[in-house]
């Protein structure tokens, strides 16, 4: 199982002014700890349940640029970008660009949207549900061949691109990851295009279960299920049973989750970081 370090809370003590050191410190010390990835959020406004759009939020991209410039191996990338958020050429270039400054270090994580308000608080088009999948399939096969060698148009329902030019190149082409457990959407896209899935870790059980209907969608489709890797979102704080915590990943490990993405908590997140990583990271990590 690899460990990996989400960054959604920016309403830290003295922001915005403690935001960069706190962001490239958190980076840092996941990256000594060696952890497999960090991650930012990708909202234009905090979620409800974490105050609202009175509390901060960075972009996300622009976020990781800046801790890409911090760090030297650690994997970078989004957990999710909604696919409303970015036409998906210039997602492509932006998620290139990130790649080729942080060395070949960028993860493409994307959704297909669901925070309505922030859409409509700033202008974006939200539209139905049906429609932000069709989307995001159309993104992800824009994306696909805009790290190709093919350079030639598009066309698509909702997307049509003269040229799919994208220049330089990524140094790898970034692995895809698509969040979310929707089982007849959702995992349906994984199977057919992604190299990683992230759910939620709600039980073994419940996780299982979604496991067993992207095997299903993967057989429908002829792909190998053990091509995707299989990663978690944890909500909780390891801190608080660091035993419970190792005895539920190992449960994961053998459903063939092997990654865990933590949300940095605290006012000082790397500290909560560092204290993970000492407590559990040797009973859990496996690099």
């Amino acid at each position: 199982m690899k460990l990996a370090v989400h960054f959604p809370n920016f309403s830290l003590p003295d922001a915005p002014k403690s935001l960069p050191g706190a962001l490239a410190d958190t980076a840092r010390a996941a990256e000594e700890g060696g952890c497999a990835a960090f991650t930012v959020m990708d909202h234009y406004f905090q979620m409800e349940h974490m105050g609202g759009p009175a509390e901060p939020m960075l972009e996300g991209y622009a976020a990781l640029g800046f801790v890409a410039g911090q760090t030297s191996r650690i994997t970078l990338g989004t957990l999710v970008s909604g696919v409303t958020y970015r036409h998906p050429g210039l997602l492509a270039k932006v998620v290139t660009t990130l790649d080729v400054l942080s060395g070949g270090r960028a993860l493409l994580g994307v959704g297909a949207a669901w925070y309505e308000r922030e859409h409509r608080g700033l202008g974006v088009p939200y539209p139905p549900v049906a429609e932000r999948f069709e989307r995001l399939e159309e993104t992800l096969l824009i994306c696909r061949q805009m790290w190709s060698d093919d350079t030639g148009p598009f066309s698509g329902r909702h997307y049509q691109l003269a040229e799919t030019v994208c220049v330089p190149r990524p140094v790898r082409r970034p692995p895809v990851l698509i969040g979310g457990g929707g089982e007849r959407k959702t995992l349906r896209l994984v199977a057919r295009y992604a190299d990683a899935c992230n759910l939620f870790g709600t039980g073994r059980a419940a996780v299982a279960h979604k496991l067993e209907v992207l095997a299903r969608h993967c057989e429908t489709e002829k792909r190998d299920p053990t091509t995707i890797e299989k990663t978690i979102l944890f909500g909780g704080d390891p801190l608080e049973d660091p035993g419970g915590f190792v005895s539920e990943m190992d449960e994961y490990a053998e459903l063939g989750i092997s990654q865990v993405w933590l949300n940095a908590r605290g006012p000082v997140p790397a500290e909560w970081v560092r204290r993970v990583v000492d407590t559990v990271g040797d009973r859990v990590q496996v690099l």
